[in-house]
């Protein structure tokens, strides 16, 4: 029997890499702002604290609209961001499935 641990990482998902480290990003961002707290950076950036909250407990992922966000409020580039969070993929691919029609079934 195999457990997790003994089947190598192939995982390419950001959350699954050792690196990865959102509450870096964060902190970097209430450091660069000269912000107080998390309350403080979800008013910067216009989002619900609990957003905040979600992606330092690693719950949510800092996703597109977020980091453009975060860059338009900080003057850091994209790139600069995704190195702070430990993100050091070089391309992104979205799957094929995501622009298919749905089958109905319906054949003529």
């Amino acid at each position: 029997m195999t457990t997790q641990s003994d089947t190598p990482m192939t995982s390419n998902r950001l959350a699954d890499q050792t690196g990865y480290d959102p509450n870096n990003l964060l902190d970097s961002l209430i450091e660069k702002l000269n912000l107080k707290n998390d309350a403080a950076l979800s008013r910067a950036l216009e989002v619900a604290p609990p957003v905040i909250s979600k992606i330092r407990h690693r719950r949510l992922p800092v996703g597109a609209s977020l980091l453009i966000r975060m860059h338009e409020v900080s003057d850091l580039s994209i790139k600069d961001l995704r190195i702070l969070m430990g993100d050091r993929r070089d391309k992104f691919r979205i799957s094929d499935k995501q622009f298919k029609p749905k089958d109905n079934g319906d054949k003529l």
